[in-house]
């Protein structure tokens, strides 16, 4: 009975890899990066629990590509990256893989759950990316990250006002802030502009027909 489930997993997540792939197209080299993360993550999952575990035969439409179509949407000259609320890496791990052999690349990821930080550790030392795992509360992270932040991602983490006051705490520069979100987004917009001058856009995601990607370019409190 357990092989045959395991075989069960291994016949949907190879469906789900290539409508994953379709919907979100990446090089050869990188495909083998994602998968082996993929592995890993299948692995782990057994005794840590990383990811809800109705998605698992899902996770490459449902974590991987809904990750990877950020990447779009990273300014060519960004280089410091930083992820808020990694969990098992979505979005912050897919994006390093997809963008570690820009020169001068750097990924910051924090997450304070103790066993997601070692799952993420586990799986920047396998693939040898350019990653710093920062297993602290996101405001007891300002001391660890690069003084200048080139673009700031989260997913799925928290409403809009609270990310922007994050964003405040880690770093005073404009950077480009890219969001993962829901249906609700325009509620949370409206919400968050009573409070700050917000520069955004929306665009859809390509994996969610509910899901939208909030594009904020600067975002002030307001006086």
């Amino acid at each position: 009975m357990k092989e045959q489930r395991t075989m069960d997993l291994d016949a949907a997540l190879a469906l789900d890899r290539e409508q994953a792939l379709r919907l979100v197209p990446v090089s050869r080299e990188t495909r083998a990066k994602l998968e082996l993360y993929v592995g890993l993550l299948v692995r782990w999952q057994k005794i840590k629990n990383l990811i809800g575990p109705q998605t698992l035969p899902v996770i490459w439409t449902r974590h991987i590509a809904d990750s990877a179509q950020v990447a779009a949407f990273v300014p060519e000259t960004a280089r410091i990256f930083v992820d808020i609320g990694s969990g098992a890496g979505f979005p912050g791990l897919v994006l390093a893989v997809m963008l570690s052999d820009r020169p001068g690349f750097q990924a910051h990821l924090i997450e304070s759950n103790g066993r997601k930080a070692a799952f993420l550790r586990e799986v920047a030392r396998a693939l040898a990316l350019p990653v710093s795992i920062h297993d602290v509360r996101v405001e007891d992270a300002r001391p660890r990250l690069p003084e200048v932040i080139d673009v700031l991602t989260a997913r799925a983490l928290a409403p809009l006002s609270d990310l922007l006051v994050m964003q405040q705490k880690l770093t005073q520069n404009p950077c480009r802030m890219l969001f993962l979100k829901g249906q609700d987004i325009d509620a949370e917009l409206t919400e968050a502009a009573k409070y700050w001058n917000i520069e955004s856009r929306i665009a859809p995601s390509l994996t969610d027909p509910t899901g939208r990607i909030l594009i904020v370019e600067r975002a002030t409190p307001k006086a």
